[in-house]
């Protein structure tokens, strides 16, 4: 931990319950700092706020911000008794407590007590958070009524809040909104894992279809299986053992500078490859406006997965998908790359999208 002493200048912007800010710590450097407003309140310009740096001093994820843990001279008020005893980010200083959609003191309990069938939902599972637009727009393309549950795992950000993709969908009416999974938090529903977040999405908020993505911050060492992606793998088994349509989006780039993630990444080649052992749909995206080198080494990669009896490929046309991506529900970003700097990033898991949308249709 690296704590420092920062002083708010100005609010930069904020969406949902998180505030952006400019700063200056007490050596003079300037600084973006976060706060979210459930946590510590909302600092003004002018005072005096505690602040974590290790991670924005290593330039290590977190937007590059350093995040405001307190403002000392101004606690805020404790709020009223609100029912619930879910603690989220477990026994660290920052612990947050919740109602978790299925507990005793929830109007749902009832109806999840004893549930454990989605019912043939679509369950589409993708690596990166930023997958998410991309991933609706391909729904919402065939299936433009369908209501869509994003499903916030824990492997990167903890704070739902964090997301401006998900506050944007959700604000735009594009989703249904938020269920927080695992340690993660700040969803519009709490979950205590990904089998009652997928049970809350069917019975709660009667969702036609739920994508399941860690959000934004994802991990990875460059090793075979140190990767907070597995749990993609591990949502697609459990969409299966809920009775749901496990829909893997792979993650692929034209544009990455790493050859391990060139293509389809070995990330999606770990996880469907070893860690999927269900039935589970794969959708590769059909592109005539491909270079050769990237046709090729796709195919060889589906080639590889289709040694996994378990999963089903499924090609998906999605050369008409170019002018549903240039006009996004909310902007499309991946490590940086636009979608005119990475097209097969993201048309790669809209195809997905596209592919759980005419499965809404052949079940209406």
């Amino acid at each position: 931990m690296k704590w420092r002493s920062a002083h708010i200048e100005r609010e930069r912007a904020s969406w949902g319950k998180a505030v952006e800010y400019d700063a200056t710590l007490a050596d003079g450097t300037s600084v973006r700092a976060l706060a979210y407003i459930p946590q510590v309140g909302r600092p003004q310009a002018g005072e005096r706020v505690l602040v974590t740096a290790a991670a924005h001093e290593r330039g290590l994820g977190t937007g590059g911000y350093v995040m405001i843990v307190a403002i000392p001279d101004r606690l805020p008020e404790d709020g009223p008794h609100a029912p619930g005893h879910i603690v989220k980010a477990r026994y660290t200083p920052m612990q947050y407590m919740v109602l978790g959609v299925d507990e005793e003191e929830s109007a749902h309990h009832e109806i999840l007590r004893d549930a454990d069938s989605v019912d043939g939902m679509p369950v589409i599972a993708a690596d990166l958070h930023s997958a998410l637009p991309a991933i609706v727009a391909g729904i919402h393309h065939v299936a433009p009524g369908a209501k869509i549950a994003y499903v916030m795992t824990d492997g990167g950000a903890l704070p739902a809040w964090f997301s401006q993709t998900a506050h944007r969908l959700r604000d735009g009416g594009h989703i249904l909104g938020t269920i927080s999974s695992g340690q993660a938090y700040g969803g519009e529903l709490e979950s205590v894992n990904v089998y009652t977040a997928l049970l809350a999405a069917r019975y709660v908020w009667n969702a036609d279809v739920a994508i399941v993505a860690q959000g934004p911050g994802n991990l990875g060492t460059d090793t075979r299986w140190g990767f907070s992606g597995t749990s993609t793998g591990e949502a697609l088994n459990a969409a299966h053992v809920l009775g749901g349509r496990p829909i893997a989006a792979l993650r692929a780039s034209q544009a990455d500078p790493r050859e391990r993630h060139r293509v389809i990444s070995h990330h999606t080649m770990r996880v469907l490859s070893d860690i999927v052992r269900v039935p589970c749909a794969v959708v590769a995206p059909e592109l005539t406006d491909i270079d050769d080198e990237v046709a090729a080494k796709m195919a060889r990669q589906l080639v590889e997965l289709a040694g996994n009896d378990s999963l089903t490929l499924v090609g998906v046309p999605a050369d008409d998908l170019d002018e549903v991506l240039r006009t996004p529900p909310a902007p499309l970003s991946t490590m940086g790359r636009g979608y005119l700097d990475d097209p097969l990033s993201f048309l790669a898991v809209a195809a997905a999208g596209v592919y759980a949308g005419r499965l809404l249709s052949h079940r209406s």
